[in-house]
């Protein structure tokens, strides 16, 4: 048999409910030959508040692990030797928190802590752009990346202290060269941070450039995809080179993990999904010149919920029988010399290389976050696309053509297709959290706070007092607090009013277009109130704000006023706003699966306010019998990934308005059923 290359990491996106729940499931995986750790924390980890606070209602546990202080650090990694598992810790803003941590336990395990392998993801840019969980404003969170990347080069020299996320870029809706530009351009920004610190010596930057890795997309457009990870690499020996000076090839190499697209799942005809998983592994494994380091793949039911055990386990297998079975790893690239894929790289790299002059004559990525430049951008690019799936122009199966099909035996209980987390893990970690505060040294953990603060108002690498905090029992919501007081907190542009306007869609979406434009104008006309107005809220720490971001634009291009104030809102605020705009519907967006807690309160807090004739619509994945649990308690509708079309959403949320107020039923417009 030919000699084969080693597989690349096997891992699968994990974390829910609790550490001790967690650290059972991360054993399991490993046991069925997942070769890597990828931890998945929940959203209050993620931001930096504790399970206690306000925010973190109906948060807890969600979409990852709950980490609030060491002693969960240490449940989630029990018989877990982390001198000998590459983890991967999918953590930007409280990175520096996890990672102290993370190397915290790996020392009362006995462990060389140089001898840690893994990766924290630590990307604070993309967070502006696309995930929403950053907390700093930018200059403070490059300062907090720019520490980390030095502690570790002097202390942790295998670990990869950042993982440049192209990957969410490209869910907000970035096109290849978007996706191509923007991570370069924020790498560029990290590395000069770290050159300008003065905390690595000029002949270390080779060292710092070798752990500086990627985290990428990989969507269903495979052949595009491919050349686009080889475009990534030819403008990554540019800039390492040309820029830093770096000479050794190792230390340039591209070096890259992936998580295949998400974006493009659908929860009609479900099934589908795995072809698609497929195929987009193979855009990211085929070319050895250009093959991840590491890949994980989405369940085949992530739009629908929370993927069980055996889904995962699926799309591990997947990546198995690709490694194993087929004959893949015996060859070399099989891509050298083709003329088409010469041409499409070329392509990509001149188109990237411009955009990356564009931003950087700007001043680079931080004041192109901070003028909205690059968030209106992918807004934009995001827009199109969907406008492309609406008039049909990109087909999605079973989507937008295909639709017929058979009853799916996948799907025939939807109640059992996806992992229910027990609502009970809320109220345990928040009472087991309680226990760790009552129990630890008040007085040396004020100390080692008041510590961390006053080195934060100074030029010190911060990592040495959080491993601190760590040992004196801290906990995230403290260390993020304690920084709050010093950096600030931050809220990003949205992109919204920078988006272009929506043209003249092709077809018969154009013409749906026009039908609710004359819908929008016709109700503020019977209504008196000069134009619609649309409140579109995030409740809770859920900052994937793609979905909201496209409501809120097609709003706009229809007719309404639109009143969209970001993420991380309380139910409070969204109902402070509903009454100070006087707003004609509410819209909230949830995806982490917390609606069952966030929706309820907002209802409950409208009508204590009065506010009796304002429907209140919800978007988001949400399963079938929470859907009819949310309008059994007064919502109008409730739209999931199934609902494509958003002119149709749109149109939709003008009837309800119609109906709120008692209005015949708009010409055309199918009545809503009360």
């Amino acid at each position: 048999m030919a000699d084969r290359d080693r597989p690349w990491l096997m891992r699968t996106y994990a974390g829910h409910s609790s550490a001790a729940a967690s650290n059972e499931l991360y054993r399991r995986n490993l046991a069925k030959g997942q070769t890597g750790l990828s931890v998945a924390f929940d959203l209050p980890t993620q931001t930096g508040y504790d399970p206690d606070h306000v925010l973190a209602k109906g948060e807890v546990g969600r979409v990852g692990v709950p980490i609030g202080h060491l002693g969960d650090m240490r449940a989630l990694f029990e018989g877990i030797p982390l001198e000998r598992t590459n983890t991967s810790m999918t953590i930007n803003a409280t990175a520096m928190w996890l990672l102290s941590m993370y190397q915290v336990v790996a020392e009362e395990q006995g462990a060389d802590i140089a001898g840690l392998t893994g990766t924290t993801q630590n990307d604070i840019v993309k967070e502006y752009l696309s995930r929403g969980t950053h907390v700093f404003p930018p200059g403070p969170s490059i300062r907090l990346t720019t520490d980390l990347i030095a502690y570790t080069v002097a202390n942790i020299p295998k670990w990869n202290p950042i993982n440049i996320c192209s990957y969410h870029l490209q869910e907000a809706g970035a096109t290849p060269v978007q996706e191509l530009a923007y991570a370069m351009c924020t790498a560029i920004t990290v590395l000069d941070a770290v050159r300008d610190s003065g905390q690595v010596a000029p002949e270390r930057m080779g060292e710092v450039v070798a752990r500086i890795s990627f985290f990428v997309n990989a969507g269903v457009r495979f052949v595009e995809e491919m050349c686009k990870l080889r475009a990534f690499g030819r403008i990554w020996e540019r800039v390492t080179r040309d820029r830093y000076g770096v000479e050794d090839p190792k230390q340039r190499r591209f070096r890259y993990g992936v998580q295949v697209n998400s974006l493009g799942l659908t929860e009609a005809q479900p099934e589908n999904n795995v072809q698609r998983i497929v195929l987009e592994m193979l855009a990211v494994t085929l070319s050895k010149d250009a093959r991840a380091r590491a890949v994980q793949l989405p369940a085949w039911n992530e739009a629908l919920g929370l993927p069980r055990p055996w889904d995962q386990q699926w799309s591990l297998r997947i990546q198995q029988v690709l490694a194993y079975e087929s004959d893949l790893l015996e060859y070399g690239d099989l891509f050298d010399g083709s003329h088409v894929v010469e041409a499409k790289v070329a392509e990509l790299v001149a188109g990237a290389e411009t955009e990356i002059e564009k931003v950087l004559g700007m001043g680079g990525v931080v004041p192109a976050v901070e003028s909205g430049y690059l968030k209106a951008a992918l807004v934009g690019s995001h827009a199109e696309r969907r406008a492309r799936i609406e008039s049909g122009e990109d087909k999605v199966v079973g989507v937008n053509c295909f639709e017929t099909t058979e009853p799916s035996p996948l799907t025939a209980d939807l109640d059992t297709a996806i992992m229910q987390v027990d609502p009970d893990s809320e109220r345990a970690v928040t009472a087991a959290f309680g226990r760790w505060r009552e129990l630890r040294d008040e007085a040396a953990a004020q100390r080692a706070l008041a510590e961390l603060k006053r080195q934060a108002t100074t030029d010190a690498n911060l990592v040495p007092a959080t491993l601190d905090c760590v040992r004196a029992g801290v906990t995230t919501g403290e260390w993020s607090f304690a920084l709050r007081e010093v950096f600030g907190e931050y809220r990003a542009p949205t992109g919204v009013g920078g988006a272009p306007v929506t043209g003249a869609l092709p077809g018969g979406a154009g013409a749906e277009l026009l039908a609710v434009r004359a819908a929008v104008a016709a109700t503020a006309a019977e209504l008196g109130s000069g134009r619609l107005r649309l409140l579109v809220g995030k409740p809770g720490l859920d900052g994937h704000s793609n979905g909201a971001e496209q409501i809120a634009v097609r709003a706009r291009d229809a007719g309404f006023e639109v009143v969209y104030q970001g993420i991380r809102l309380t139910p409070e605020q969204i109902t402070a706003a509903a009454v100070a705009e006087d707003v004609h519907c509410v819209g909230l967006s949830i995806l982490s699966g917390a609606h069952a807690e966030l929706v309820p309160d907002v209802l409950r807090r409208l009508r204590r306010a009065g506010v009796e004739d304002v429907p209140v619509v919800v978007g988001g994945i949400i399963p079938a019998a929470d859907e009819q649990a949310l309008l059994a308690q007064g919502v109008a509708a409730v739209f999931t990934p199934k609902d494509f079309g958003i002119t149709t959403i749109i149109g939709r949320i003008v009837d309800e308005i119609r109906l709120a107020h008692k209005l015949d039923p708009w010409p055309g417009q199918v009545p809503v059923s009360s």
